[in-house]
């Protein structure tokens, strides 16, 4: 959040990282049931794969970077003509 509000604040918007975070917390609460669903409907599916990522993550508080995972479930069976469309869905804990 922290260089997004940086970004605005060039553009002569002044906008709190705290602002920021709250309201991308509130986006997440008001979207977490098409995310319960998507997920849902991936996991009935006969195929799978899974992602582990790494990226690094800004620590603010210690002013370093920690080691962080994305995780991304995903289903595509167009190639083997399957009829499920293909979906994926990304977690970061």
């Amino acid at each position: 959040m922290y260089r997004q509000a940086q970004v605005y604040s060039r553009q002569g918007i002044d906008l709190d990282h705290l602002t920021l975070a709250a309201w991308i917390g509130r986006a997440a609460f008001e979207l977490r049931p098409v995310y319960d669903a998507l997920t849902a409907d991936l996991k009935r599916s006969g195929k799978l794969f899974m992602d582990e990522t790494v990226a690094p993550v800004l620590d603010p508080g210690r002013k370093k970077t920690k080691t962080g995972y994305f995780w991304a479930l995903a289903r595509d069976d167009r190639p083997w003509s399957g009829d499920d469309p293909p979906g994926v869905a990304f977690t970061y804990p």
